[in-house]
């Protein structure tokens, strides 16, 4: 009689176990399919540069505004040069990182990122940013912020008061200077890979996957003559 109720009993504890499993299986479910439904996603800011950001796992290009790159310059009116492309980034990390984006997928882009409207901080990302002279109406790709870049131009807020050359043309030029392969002198081999979630990592001889990695200028990466100019740029240095 002991048997069989020790036998019962640890069939009830099974039974109440796989309950419960089913139920966290729902619940977790659930808290995905409210991350991510019907072209939406949220979840926490991790800034990537001026206007591409990680939301839940997915890597997110803002739509409709294009920011300076992290490598370009700018020139200030005292005729100094000026990296403003780091400085963007900077901003745009130290007022986001961490807070809770809401987005609308608009569109998948080249590079197999998905192209959003974001809002966090109770606003639209995209709006803060061409309001504060942090980015530029992309108007190829639509003229949602056209009239608010405009008012920032007139009163020559952040990246109005200076000299800078547009980030599309920015990076044509970029391809056009960078060469596939070293300079010649032998002193800038460090390479600046992008990763595919849109990290930027360089790599120096020596390091396990130098040899492997591969420059894509059309990308945007690109080689470095040294560490510190790497860093500057906004790449960071592999961990192996």
């Amino acid at each position: 009689m002991a048997d069989s109720f020790s036998y019962f009993s640890l069939r009830w504890r099974l039974v109440v176990l796989a309950v419960f499993a089913c139920a966290a299986v729902w619940l977790s479910g659930g808290v995905l399919r409210a991350n991510m439904s019907e072209g939406g996603l949220s979840g926490p800011i991790r800034v990537i540069d001026g206007d591409t950001f990680e939301v839940a796992g997915t890597t997110i290009r803002l739509h409709a505004i294009d920011a300076v790159e992290n490598d370009q310059m700018c020139r200030t009116q005292q005729g100094k040069d000026w990296a403003c492309g780091g400085w963007v980034t900077k901003v745009v990390k130290d007022r986001y990182s961490g807070a809770i984006a809401r987005c609308e997928a608009v569109d998948i882009d080249r590079y197999g990122r998905t192209v959003a409207r974001c809002s966090a901080l109770g606003e639209d990302v995209g709006a803060w940013l061409v309001r504060e002279g942090m980015a530029f109406a992309y108007v190829e790709y639509g003229d949602d912020y056209v009239a608010i870049e405009r008012s920032a131009a007139a009163v020559n807020r952040g990246l109005h008061a200076v000299r800078v050359q547009t980030p599309s043309e920015h990076r044509k030029s970029r391809v056009k200077r960078i060469s596939q392969r070293p300079p010649s002198d032998g002193k800038c081999v460090i390479k600046g890979n992008i990763s595919a979630d849109g990290e930027r990592i360089y790599h120096q001889p020596g390091q396990r996957f130098y040899a492997r990695t591969r420059i894509n200028i059309a990308k945007g990466e690109r080689w470095f003559c040294s560490a510190g100019a790497a860093q500057a740029a906004g790449w960071r240095p592999a961990q192996r």
